[in-house]
């Protein structure tokens, strides 16, 4: 994997083996512009900060730096300030010990400080220790295993919500019959959210704590949605399947808000940016299937993996927290 030059709309990348290379075509969509020049400036850029993974995942900033999955290879980075690309920072991610199962994909960190993981191939929510080895917080629900833990959000309160797709099943067998939406209460007990979502995957909590928001990967009717915390009130607030074009490949996957409530979601043609009632004002297009995002350092700098690379933006408006 190599570090790769910044440009600004038009970048290439190259393939950890130095393959030809590929121009991919970054540019901002103000559908609703006089919102979107409040939030991303007329001269921002994007940039390629590192590239090659196979899928990479689970953007968060700890400890002065970027940690991020690359969820088939077992594996997760660390991108810091200055450095030329990014070192490993955990392999295995997603698994106890070595192993060919998915690693881990949404991090997030917690009120202590410390580093959470959606564990792919251990199909549970885990909490790295100084060693780096895994303390697992929750493994199932009323006895039956997780699926596959995706993505996860930290409450004010300590509580941890978490979706629970079986994207990283692989060949092992679904224990529950449904998709579920949980929460970890800071006393260890799990308790059922919803599972009236399939395919849910990132997950955010509203400025006031009180609203949950919901990216749903579905590719027949992707889209954002939105619940009270114990699940009541389900409700649709963009649908994006009307987005989805050869020049807006992929579906709603990771989502995070900013200072102003507005949710931030990867989803078809790169990351789009609503309002909080879900008015889409516009669209960072970076031209392929994006994962997730986050923003880290001075609260100004979006980070986005998307497909086989890690991209940064420079926003006017802070992430939620900074």
């Amino acid at each position: 994997m190599k570090a790769v030059l910044l440009l600004a709309f038009l970048s290439f990348s190259l393939s950890a083996a130095d393959q030809p290379k590929v121009a991919h075509r970054f540019a901002i969509d103000r559908t609703v512009k006089p919102a979107m020049d409040e939030l991303i400036a007329a001269d921002a850029k994007v940039e390629v900060l590192a590239t090659g993974f196979t899928w990479s995942e689970g953007p968060v900033w700890f400890q002065n730096k970027l940690i991020f999955s690359d969820v088939p290879n077992n594996t997760a980075f660390a991108w810091r300030p200055g450095a030329q690309g990014e070192e490993v920072f955990l392999k295995p991610s997603g698994t106890s010990e070595p192993s060919g199962r998915q690693g881990s994909n949404g991090l997030a960190v917690d009120l202590k400080g410390n580093l959470l993981l959606c564990q792919h191939g251990d199909r549970c929510v885990a909490q790295l220790l100084p060693d780096k080895k895994f303390k697992k917080l929750a493994t199932n629900f009323e006895g039956s295993r997780f699926n596959s833990p995706n993505d996860l959000c930290v409450a004010k309160d300590g509580a941890i919500y978490f979706t629970d797709p079986p994207y990283g099943l692989g060949d092992e067998t679904a224990e529950l019959d449904f998709h579920g939406i949980f929460k970890l209460s800071p006393d260890g007990s799990v308790s059922l959210v919803s599972k009236e979502v399939k395919w849910p995957n990132g997950i955010a909590l509203s400025l006031d704590q009180k609203t949950l928001y919901i990216a749903i990967s579905d590719p027949n009717d992707t889209r954002i949605a939105a619940c009270d915390l114990n699940g009541a009130h389900l409700r649709d607030i963009f649908k994006a399947s009307s987005l989805k074009g050869a020049n807006r490949p992929g579906n709603c996957d990771g989502l995070k808000l900013d200072e102003k409530g507005n949710i931030w979601a990867t989803g078809p043609g790169g990351v789009l940016i609503l309002s909080p009632e879900g008015k889409h004002l516009g669209t960072i297009m970076t031209g392929q299937p994006t994962a997730n995002l986050a923003w880290g350092a001075d609260g100004h700098t979006l980070f986005i993996t998307s497909n086989k690379n890690l991209l940064s933006i420079q926003t006017k408006v802070k992430g939620a927290g900074f």
